[in-house]
């Protein structure tokens, strides 16, 4: 079984330092997150941990602290379910960082059951698309005037099965948690690729990525039947670390410092599915974003 494993283990690694960057991980104190954060942090970044739950946040940052040996660790506040907790941490940060290298939208929820974000946004495509949407838009300007800088934003293979129901958004008419999580995960890629476009020249560069079937807090809601497909793929999944080493690639690695755009899984470059590649269905979530968050980002 170890050696099942170890085949979808990612055999990248890099010496590549962080030493006076500043990086903002959004849900870093758990699961993937929080091992991006303990390695960029051992690479010398600054790390703001922006996480929802206070008490989980400072614990988390504590393991960090331990984890790297880096104290310049940080714990900030953010609910990517609310407009206002976003709109605050992005005016902390603009206010207090004279630079952010890195943002990494990490956060996320899976096929939970239908609920709505504060602003009566279904909650998958609320927190996963929507919330980063607003994040990095509010940080867009600081992390041009810190140029290089990349933005990466985790997505997942599932993004491949869904397909955007841009005319109910919401799953107002119908709410299927599996495909409401694989439309959110699809807009993660089309939002990343989307904003390569308008990125360039800036020297600010995008990713999105498959970080692998990961047991992490995201399998709470899944269902009996969904526990016990993963239970038997378990010699297959990746534990926390191992699925945080395709989002450190595209932060740390140097040869990506000229691609924008594009897909990663396993540490390499993959293919995403072809409506992750469409312009058309890009530009009118692009649109449709903007409406639904009252802002203008041409």
């Amino acid at each position: 079984m170890q050696g099942l494993r170890n085949v979808f283990r990612c055999a990248w690694s890099s010496t590549e330092r962080l030493d006076g960057k500043t990086v903002v991980i959004t849900g870093a104190n758990t699961g993937i997150g929080k091992e991006t954060a303990i390695d960029l942090a051992k690479r010398g970044a600054k790390v703001i941990m922006a996480c929802r739950d206070a008490e989980r946040g400072q614990a988390a940052v504590k393991e960090v602290v331990e984890g790297s040996g880096n104290q310049n660790i940080v714990f900030m506040k953010l609910d990517l379910a609310d407009s206002k907790s976003i709109r605050e941490f992005a005016e902390a940060i603009n206010k207090d960082e004279p630079k952010l290298d890195i943002l990494i939208n990490n956060a996320g929820v899976m096929v939970c059951p239908y609920g709505k974000t504060a602003d009566g946004f279904e909650m998958q495509i609320g927190v996963n698309h929507l919330g980063h949407f607003l994040l990095t838009y509010l940080l867009l300007d600081l992390i041009k005037k810190s140029a290089p800088a990349r933005i990466i934003t985790v997505s997942s293979l599932a993004h491949s099965w869904g397909s955007m129901k841009l005319d109910d958004l919401n799953s107002e008419k119908k709410y299927d948690k599996n495909a409401a999580y694989s439309q959110s995960k699809l807009a993660n890629v089309l939002f990343s690729h989307s904003l390569s476009k308008r990125l360039e020249g800036t020297g600010v560069t995008t990713y999105s990525l498959h970080p692998g079937v990961v047991k992490t807090d995201l399998w709470r809601h899944l269902n009996g039947p969904q526990q016990v497909l993963m239970k038997m793929a378990s010699p297959f999944t990746k534990n926390s670390s191992q699925g945080a080493q395709t989002s450190i690639y595209c932060a740390v690695e140097p040869s990506l410092e000229k691609e924008s755009g594009g897909y990663y899984s396993d540490c390499a470059p993959a293919k995403c599915s072809s409506e992750g590649k469409d312009d058309v269905v890009a530009q009118k979530l692009w649109e449709l974003s903007c409406q639904l968050l009252s802002i203008t980002w041409e």
